[in-house]
């Protein structure tokens, strides 16, 4: 199926629907998948689902200092983003991005940022993000970079609109 368009529906969750997706995709040797924040009032949690209703996608949001743009006025962060293998390439990681941009955008960010898996920051880097660290080592999940998207110049729908007209190949869509 990768590579496939998948219809899919993206709705706020609870942080404990994310957990076994988190498990599955950015935990599968073991390791915490209940982080702090997660309950905090201002995080939201997003989750794809299939058209049989199977969560095949997760991410979660939360304003957040970024370690790189300390000027930033208000940065949130983008963590926690899995999706299923067989769904990667289909729209489904594009989807949640899309929805979960538009969200914070509503809510007055200026900047998202994460802590980017390297197998991921091309998917990152189609939907508007840049690179601005070198390659670092997260102890027992792997090589990260760094990567920010800008988006004090965009509106919400503005911001929708450009992530749906974005291509996206397959590959991964994960970010620690």
């Amino acid at each position: 199926m990768t590579g496939q368009a998948t219809p899919v529906t993206v709705e706020e969750v609870a942080a404990h629907v994310t957990h076994d997706l988190r498990r599955a995709v950015l935990r599968p040797g073991g390791g915490d998948v209940v982080w702090p924040g997660d309950d905090d009032p201002a995080t939201f949690h997003l989750a794809a689902r299939n058209a049989a209703g199977r969560v095949v996608g997760v991410v979660r949001f939360s304003p957040a200092p970024c370690p790189w743009r300390p000027e930033a006025r208000a940065p949130w962060q983008l963590r926690g983003m899995a999706t299923e293998p067989a769904v990667r390439g289909s729209g489904a990681g594009r989807a949640l991005l899309a929805e979960g941009l538009a969200r914070v955008a509503a809510r007055g960010a200026d900047l998202v940022w994460c802590d980017a898996r390297t197998t991921a920051a091309r998917f990152y880097e189609r939907a508007g993000f840049t690179v601005v660290t070198g390659e670092y080592d997260k102890p027992g999940i792997g090589p990260h970079v760094g990567m920010v998207e800008d988006l004090a110049p965009l509106n919400p729908p503005e911001l929708a609109a450009r992530l749906r007209t974005r291509p996206e190949t397959p590959g991964a869509t994960r970010s620690s």
